[in-house]
């Protein structure tokens, strides 16, 4: 995680945005007491807002967590795709 200034942002802009989209970082820019802004690679927001839609339900989560008990007790199996 990288943390900076407005100012520094500025005097900086392609260095921070390369670091975030090349290296997956996370940018907090500090704007004073208890504000700032944070900066995420598309990629990045894309995972977070694809979790959040898997979770956002009951019924999805059930699902999810029984597939990971699943996979973790070792009862399931690869399946091959079909090809056309």
């Amino acid at each position: 995680m990288l943390t900076t200034t407005l100012s520094d942002f500025r005097k900086n802009i392609k260095k921070y945005l390369d670091s975030v989209t090349g290296n997956f970082e996370t940018l907090i820019i500090n704007r004073g007491k208890d504000t700032g802004v944070v900066i995420i690679s598309l990629e990045e927001y894309n995972s977070l807002t694809a979790t959040q839609h898997e979770l956002s339900s009951k019924a999805n989560e059930k699902r999810l967590d029984a597939a990971i008990t699943k996979l973790n007790s070792g009862s399931s199996f690869e399946k091959g795709l079909i090809e056309e």
